[in-house]
């Protein structure tokens, strides 16, 4: 049982102002392993205020220094690396091999990434003008559960790079990471109040984050339902706010594209992390020509996305991160049943052999129209919708056909033609022919997949303003 009884304000760990404490539970044995305090709208207040009074001498530290002070909390974040994957692996529930991987090594990487970005802050002559960027001031970072190490260094990293001071509202899910960040962070000395840590419940500190005067700027991701709300909260100082929120990915395998690695690339990205992926592609688009043999290659493929404990080694799904999440995504299968889809395989049913733990089966679904619940909302679990086009114009838009706009894939065996129907797609990236992540590319959404964008040098100019100097004219 882990007890994490403080919070970190001003450089120190400091008990709560009050007594209420957040379970973490384990969701592979359902049992709690941890707690943390529930951080007040006076722990808030106090860590703004902490981060306000260090904006001043963190904004004029030249930036070469506040990159090293990253390369330290790289080096840091890496020396606790097994720690942070069995970490994460406890309270969220991916595989450990998976949390090796994705959720220790890629926040390490992108730490990295920004560490090494002192580029991005060239002053630059326009006529008579002086332009020059800023830091945006103090920046509230609230993240969600489902990559919580990872999405925390989106922000914070690229934040601290541009002078910001920072405090961190992690998920109550999925707390424990942060803290170790947190530790990372006193071990290496950063100057008191840059970054402050205060757990919580989303309507409690999250919100006095969002609403709180002296908060310059929030970066939230998490729910678009989640989002709106910030963006309410925050309306009322005329903050600005980055939001990375919900997707409804689509991949488009046109009539000339290789099934079989498009639809084995399509399974992995809607079921890894069981599904807890918000650009995952959950949606699956084929020639009406090739449906059937689509279909075999994706039931066959789904089986071998073994469901089991996550600590165990041998399985490629572990339980979705909560009883309440488990519940959902099962009542969205229940959905997609009543509505007429044709279920190919998975199901309600707890997984054979597993009677503990908050587990969902990997789960296909045939013959799905666009009008269904499951093909225009976000299911957040292991579940693939098949649907069947006519052309390629229909594709398109029926993959367009979504209130989101975070991600997209394209298929074919022609790039160019796959590369004319990826700008045609209304979403924030799209990969053409399983083209891999890239650490310096824009991350982000369209319409109700958020604002602004993460990674890179466009993840920093985020938390950057723009000032132009006036000067005489000679």
């Amino acid at each position: 049982m882990i007890i994490r009884d403080k919070l970190y304000i001003d450089g120190q760990w400091i008990a709560a102002q009050g007594q209420e404490t957040l379970p973490v539970v384990n969701p592979a044995t359902e049992e709690v392993i941890a707690t943390v305090p529930a951080g007040s709208e006076q722990d808030v207040a106090d860590a703004v205020c902490a981060a306000r009074a260090a904006f001043a001498g963190w904004a004029v530290t030249p930036v070469a220094k506040r990159a090293a002070w990253l390369k330290k909390l790289a080096e840091g974040l890496q020396a606790r690396a097994e720690e942070l994957a069995a970490t994460i692996t406890a309270e969220l529930g991916m595989p450990l091999k998976f949390s090796q991987s994705i959720q220790t090594a890629l926040p390490v990487a992108n730490m990295e990434v920004y560490a090494g970005m002192t580029d991005c802050f060239q002053e630059e002559r326009i006529g008579h003008s002086l332009v020059v960027r800023e830091p945006v001031g103090v920046v509230a970072c609230i993240t969600p559960w489902n990559y919580p190490l990872l999405q925390i260094v989106l922000k914070v990293a690229p934040a601290l790079l541009a002078g910001c001071t920072v405090v961190l509202k992690p998920s109550e899910v999925t707390p424990l990471d942060a803290f170790l960040l947190a530790d990372v962070v006193a071990e290496a000395g950063l100057p008191a109040g840059v970054f402050n840590l205060v757990s919580g419940s989303g309507e409690e500190a999250g919100e006095s984050l969002a609403r709180h005067p002296e908060v310059d700027m929030v970066s939230f991701t998490g729910s678009t339902r989640a989002g709106r709300r910030v963006s309410e909260l925050a309306a009322a100082t005329v903050k600005r706010v980055a939001l990375e929120l919900g997707g409804k990915s689509a991949a488009l395998v046109l009539d000339d594209a290789d099934l079989a690695p498009a639809i084995r690339s399509t399974l992995n990205s809607c079921f890894i992390n069981s599904g807890q992926t918000c650009d995952a592609m959950t949606r699956l688009l084929v020639p009406e020509a090739l449906y059937e043999q689509a279909v075999a290659l994706a039931v066959d493929g789904a089986a071998t996305f073994t469901v089991g404990d996550p600590m165990g080694g041998e399985a490629k799904l572990g339980p979705l991160v909560s009883a309440r999440q488990q519940q959902r995504v099962r009542d969205y299968i229940r959905k997609g049943i009543e509505e007429g889809a044709q279920l190919l395989c998975g199901g309600v049913g707890q997984p054979a052999g597993l009677k503990r733990g908050y587990y969902v089966q990997p789960t296909v679904f045939g013959r799905v129209t666009p009008e269904m619940t499951i093909a225009r909302e976000e299911i957040f679990g292991p579940v693939l919708s098949i649907l069947s086009y006519r052309d390629e114009d229909e594709a398109v838009r029926i993959a367009n056909d979504t209130d989101y706009g975070l991600a997209a894939a394209v298929w074919s065996a022609d790039e160019q033609r796959a590369l004319t129907v990826a700008r045609r797609l209304r979403a924030g990236q799209v990969e053409v022919n399983g083209g891999p992540n890239n650490l310096l590319a824009p991350f982000g959404g369209y319409k109700q997949s958020g604002n602004g964008r993460e990674m890179g040098r466009y993840g920093l100019e985020e938390f950057l303003e723009v000032k132009a100097i006036q000067l005489p004219k000679e």
